[in-house]
């Protein structure tokens, strides 16, 4: 198994609804701090969120350490009368997806971390994130965790879905913003809120504190409406300020330790990629590529410590990497994919020990799950294992496990 800047490592194959508090740009996250926005709301004695006797979320928080649940790509279409035109394919109940069951068992596996917060990787809500979608399926399981979680969108919250006989319109994130910033009564989103600025031009990227951890979500979906379809990161269009905004903020973060995540994984598992050239395969490339190349190099320049991403509907650990790919063990940054949250599964490029992408470490796409990352002043480790088995597969899928630890760069 090549080696890298990770320890301790584990690897086993496998044969509600509310509206949601304003937040700025970067804003720190406690448990504490989030107890207070909930009790604020329900209008609980604000003096009972530090009280010893309230169990999480509530309790205060120890600054030994954060948990940060990570998983994205997490709820079907609702099989409902608005979506009567979806083919039964695509939405709930259909037995080629992970359906209802998949989602409301990640969300349990997620409240079971008793995360501080929870980094969502994008498509949180096919096919194409109306506010309604969000509301009928994503809310069912996983609105339980709603003042926690800290969104990143996909291309399904933005673009048009017409694949499969399907023959959706793309929302260029107006259910997303609606659903997680919270929206008037006519259904128009609020301006700020947990995912971000929602401005006309749909902004939607953001940082936030949990201790000595700086933490970044960006919007990758350039390739929208919303964008004026500008993957372009050095002009004066909304990718080229996004980029500008992510320099300023790495170079302003005094925290030793970042995180940044995004919905189109980098570098890919399920092809043979290991390049981030624009177009140059699904995933890993495509239009969104361009940003990825540029963040990543921003990234490493300011020696972030990991990148999340999802897109890609399996669970795949990357080797630490410089911003063109090749294994940096030195000041590298190891990527996460986790797109495993239970809308379906993708199929692996190669197989345990011969994957296509050589940085490739370990993966499965057999399991739905969510990955939980435990952060340390200085080190972190994560934790990954599957929680129900994928169509076609059986309990044998849920043997996977991977765990490790590592320092901050």
């Amino acid at each position: 198994m090549p080696t890298d800047r990770s320890t301790a490592l584990t690897c086993v194959g496998y044969s509600r609804r509310g509206r949601t508090p304003h937040m700025r740009r970067v804003t720190k996250i406690s448990s504490a701090a989030v107890g207070l926005a909930v009790l604020a709301v329900t209008g609980t004695a604000v003096a009972a969120a530090n009280h010893s006797d309230n169990g999480w979320p509530y309790a205060h928080h120890s600054a030994a350490s954060y948990t940060l649940a990570a998983v994205g790509d997490i709820a079907c279409e609702p099989d409902d009368a608005e979506n009567a035109a979806t083919p039964a394919s695509l939405k709930c109940g259909s037995p080629t997806v992970g359906g209802l069951s998949a989602e409301f068992a990640t969300a349990k596996q997620a409240t079971d971390m008793h995360p501080d917060a929870v980094a969502l990787l994008g498509d949180e809500q096919y096919q194409v994130g109306k506010l309604t979608d969000f509301e009928q399926s994503f809310e069912q399981a996983w609105g339980g965790l709603r003042m926690l979680e800290r969104p990143a969108p996909g291309n399904h919250e933005y673009y048009p879905y017409t694949k499969k006989g399907d023959n959706e319109a793309g929302q260029n994130g107006a259910g997303y913003f609606g659903y997680f910033n919270g929206h008037d009564q006519a259904g128009t989103p609020e301006t700020q809120g947990q995912a971000g600025n929602d401005t006309a031009a749909k902004q939607g990227w953001y940082s936030y504190n949990l201790g000595n951890w700086h933490i970044i979500s960006l919007n990758a979906e350039c390739n929208s409406d919303a964008f004026n379809h500008d993957c372009s990161t050095t002009d004066s269009g909304l990718l080229g300020q996004e980029t500008k905004w992510l320099s300023d903020d790495l170079a302003a973060n005094k925290r030793q330790c970042t995180i940044a995540y995004w919905h189109q994984a980098t570098f890919s598992a399920t092809t043979a990629s290991t390049a981030t050239v624009p177009a140059s395969a699904p995933g890993a490339g495509g239009a969104e590529g361009a940003a990825a190349d540029a963040w990543w190099k921003l990234l490493y320049q300011h020696h972030a410590t990991l990148v999340l991403n999802g897109h890609e509907h399996a669970y795949a650990r990357l080797r630490p990497m410089d911003p063109a790919g090749q294994y940096d063990p030195a000041r590298g940054i190891p990527e996460f994919i986790v797109g495993s949250g239970g809308e379906a599964l993708d199929s692996l490029a190669g197989s345990p020990g011969n994957y296509d992408n050589p940085n490739v470490v370990t993966a499965q796409a057999g399991a739905f799950g969510v990955m939980k990352l435990t952060l340390k002043p200085h080190s972190y480790s994560w934790d990954y294992k599957p929680v129900l088995p994928g169509p076609g597969f059986d309990s044998t899928a849920l043997q996977y496990r991977d765990s490790g630890s590592g320092t901050c760069n």
